[in-house]
């Protein structure tokens, strides 16, 4: 097993905190500091946060950042009217597969940052830069590892980041849900992936173990990617290479609010592939009615056929196995599939996701 290459700006804060630290993506993470349910209910019902500084932040600037955007990505920028709006969108390849999924931010036409995941980060870039060279468009492209993230989520989260960072306190007011502005050296976004409201910061890694500090003096308790894998799980968001990848569709994979096909001379990579092919598949949550745990890749069986789980765990605000499954068109949620588990067919129920939002469980 290799050994991870990659270290995050706060790897040694999290040594000395007796984080559990794991290979994720090349990087060496942490996945708990003792309790991961602890933290799961930490960031339902307070304030928990998450190094993620091994996503990356890609700035594009230029007067064709528009252009080249409507034309790589499956939603669509244009709708980001004002400035500091977030777009969720799916990167596709020409056969309408997921490359990468991403948010978008804007603050004019000729100034945007993505968010990228770590594990595709250079690919990312690779394939950006592949259609910058074949558009011809007039834009930079730059990789900000000079730059580290943290994810402060939860119900009390943005009470205790005022206390923490004086920048907060400074701008005009937070964020709205899914923008973003900036404050000095800080990126400050109201976004999240954990189903509860929070900020995504962004600041200078040679800043980020301050910021952790203080966050850590006004009442934020540390989690690790555990935490973050159930509480996304529960929030119904999906995990790139767990529930999509480069070879499936987002028609099948639950994202085709994420595709904008309103503009019929708007001609992004891999339209013509969605147009061509229709959903075969859905994506629905499951909740474990017999004894078990469900985890990726187990056989569902449906009265329209068979299917697959995607993901699955434990819901600690639940108290029952959930995951996604990836099934024929004609299941609907209420329907009893079985699932495979070590040879035993058992009892599951389908369900619209999320299972949880906001702290309040939906299903």
């Amino acid at each position: 097993m290799s050994t991870p290459s990659r270290h995050t700006p706060l790897h040694a804060a999290h040594v000395a905190a007796g984080a559990r630290m794991v290979d994720f993506a090349g990087w060496d993470m942490p996945v708990n500091y003792g309790s991961q349910i602890e933290e799961h209910h930490t960031v339902r019902r307070d304030a928990g946060m998450f190094d993620v500084s091994h996503m990356l932040s890609l700035d594009l600037a230029g007067p064709d950042a528009t252009l080249f955007l409507r034309g790589l990505l499956a939603n669509d920028v244009n709708k980001l009217s004002e400035p500091g709006k977030a777009l969720y969108s799916c990167m596709l390849n020409e056969r309408g597969g997921v490359i990468d999924d991403l948010i978008a931010y804007r603050f004019s036409p000729s100034d945007y940052r993505l968010v990228v995941n770590a594990g595709t980060a250079d690919g990312d870039i690779a394939w950006m830069r592949k259609r910058i060279a074949a558009t011809g468009v007039n834009l930079t492209l730059d990789a900000r590892r000079d730059l580290a993230m943290l994810a402060i989520q939860g119900p009390r989260a943005i009470e205790r980041a005022i206390v923490a960072i004086a920048e907060l306190s400074t701008v005009r007011g937070i964020p709205t849900p899914f923008s973003a502005v900036r404050a000095g050296d800080l990126f400050i976004a109201r976004t999240g992936y954990t189903g509860e409201d929070g900020l995504e910061i962004t600041v200078p890694a040679h800043r980020v173990e301050a910021v952790w500090n203080a966050l850590l003096a006004a009442g934020v308790k540390p989690c690790g990617l555990g935490a973050r894998d159930t509480l996304r799980l529960e929030a119904g968001m999906n995990l790139y290479g767990q529930d999509m990848d480069d070879a499936v569709s987002p028609l099948d994979c639950g994202l085709s609010w994420t595709i904008d096909l309103k503009d019929d001379n708007r001609d992004f990579v891999g339209r013509t592939a969605l147009e061509a092919n229709p959903a075969t598949r859905r994506l629905l949550g499951l909740i474990l009615e017999d004894k078990g745990v469900l985890r990726a890749h187990m056989k569902v069986f449906t009265a329209a056929g068979e299917g697959e789980t995607t993901s699955g765990s434990f819901s600690p605000t639940l108290e029952r196995s959930i995951g996604f499954a990836r099934v024929p068109l004609a299941t609907q949620p209420g329907d009893t599939v079985e699932v495979d588990i070590r040879g035993k067919r058992l009892k599951a129920r389908t369900v619209k996701l999320p299972f949880v939002r906001n702290g309040k469980a939906l299903a």
